[in-house]
């Protein structure tokens, strides 16, 4: 038996409970991992609160690093000991161990140690992607990313400098602003202090940018659309602040004919091949000191609960793990 975290309705962080699973063998194609950290992300809370539909009773938690304990029948490519991490579904990361689709098993460089990964996995993978394949950059380019304080936003600033990107960031209080632009943000705006669009048009010279990255949603996302330059892309990747309300596609026409994208982790990483080459890219640019993870929250999954709140009410910086 092992501790794991099990809901059995949607809700508050009281739906989470603390109880005793059995982990059985692993079946065909399954690994068990015994986890030694797991990442906390806001994409958690859409499943507790139901934002994001999921068959219950059920786990949450997407993201994990470990120790691989036994895997089942047709598993090659990991082997009983190996360090490894992983980001994405199934949910059920809330445990000391769990039986995993080995095919989402990535090997962890000895470099990379299980916190660091458990704290990057998903975040950092996210950024990858949305960098280089849902709206590739190349240096130069001007880009407004919110919430550039948080887990994911951090990893951006990071990764945009090393792109030799200007990255605008927006946060939600001087000490997060001045997070952002220590960790590489050209230019970074307290949105509850300034309106970041007229911000965004001031520091552009009326140009606006090019790329938007928005995870917060319902509260940003029209202001986004009027960041946007003529032909400028938004990705909508998050809903921190709840769903964008339907639109009507002329909003896009008359900015200027944006282009729009709501793009998910799993389907760049959909294929092994493409598995491999996001996960090495992330462990190539931690490895080469281009982007430092900081965990700054740590908590005991016993404390999960504790661990949303503090999430939701927006008091975290950074990475967060959990221990198990």
């Amino acid at each position: 038996m092992v501790k794991a975290i099990r809901m059995s309705r949607t809700g508050g962080p009281e739906v989470m409970e603390y109880v005793d699973v059995e982990v059985g063998a692993p079946g065909p194609g399954e690994a068990t991992v015994r986890h030694e950290a797991i990442g906390l992300n806001f994409i958690d809370v859409y499943f507790r609160t139901g934002l994001y539909p999921q068959p219950l009773p059920g786990g949450l938690g997407q993201e994990g690093a470990g120790i691989v304990e036994a895997v089942g029948e047709g598993v090659s490519h990991v082997r009983v000991g190996d360090r490894v991490a992983y980001a994405g579904r199934p949910n059920g990361a809330y445990a000391q161990a769990r039986n995993m689709p080995a095919s989402l098993l990535v090997k962890l460089p000895d470099a990379i140690g299980s916190d660091t990964a458990a704290a990057m996995m998903l975040q950092g993978m996210t950024v990858q992607y949305l960098f280089h394949s849902a709206a590739p950059l190349k240096a130069g380019d001007t880009i407004l990313f919110h919430a550039a304080a948080g887990g994911v936003g951090l990893i951006a600033c990071q990764w945009a400098r090393a792109l030799g990107v200007n990255l605008i960031g927006t946060a939600g209080s001087d000490e997060k602003v001045a997070l952002a632009l220590q960790h590489g943000a050209a230019h970074a705006i307290n949105y509850n202090a300034e309106n970041f669009t007229e911000r965004v048009r001031e520091i552009t010279g009326g140009k606006g940018v090019s790329t938007v990255f928005d995870s917060i949603g319902k509260d940003t996302f029209i202001g986004s659309l009027d960041c946007l330059q003529p032909r400028g892309m938004m990705v909508s990747f998050g809903n921190a602040s709840g769903p964008v309300a339907n639109f009507s596609l002329g909003e896009l026409a008359s900015r200027g004919s944006l282009f729009l994208t709501r793009p998910a982790l799993g389907n760049y990483t959909a294929t092994r091949a493409d598995l491999e080459a996001c996960a090495q890219s992330l462990f190539d640019v931690v490895a080469r000191g281009d982007v430092k993870i900081e965990i700054k929250q740590r908590y005991n999954l016993a404390d999960v609960a504790q661990a949303h709140r503090d999430l939701e009410a927006r008091r975290t910086t950074g990475s967060t793990i959990l221990l198990p």
